[in-house]
């Protein structure tokens, strides 16, 4: 036994095996598939979410009783092109947008609550 074959061990003069086979391919196969998995998993279900709520806005109308983001519960009394005036109780009416708006209450909800 040299010197050598104490500090480099027999496995570092190995020569190195085949290199994997298929690994471009299969390289550039995992883009498009990681992308439809993607559109599936995330963009799609909010592009959906998105159209639902502009359905919402677009039928919301005069008496509505909405729910903000916020949790302030109230019914539509005017509408404008960006801005809705919400009454949130007896003489107490506030303007919210549009957009602010998270869902249509059915009716009577306020009333029941009160």
């Amino acid at each position: 036994m040299s010197l050598t074959d104490f500090f480099i061990s027999n496995a570092h003069a190995q020569t190195a095996g085949a290199a994997p086979q298929g690994g471009m391919t299969s390289m550039l196969l995992m883009f498009p598939l990681l992308f439809i998995v993607m559109y599936f998993l995330t963009i799609r279900p909010q592009m959906k979410k998105q159209k639902e709520h502009k359905a919402m806005l677009d039928a919301l109308a005069k008496g509505d009783e909405v729910l903000t983001n916020g949790g302030i519960a109230g019914r539509v009394v005017a509408m404008g092109e960006q801005f809705v005036s919400v009454e949130i109780a007896d003489n107490t009416v506030i303007r919210v947008q549009k957009g602010a708006l998270s869902m249509v209450l059915p009716k009577g909800t306020l009333a029941k609550a009160a």
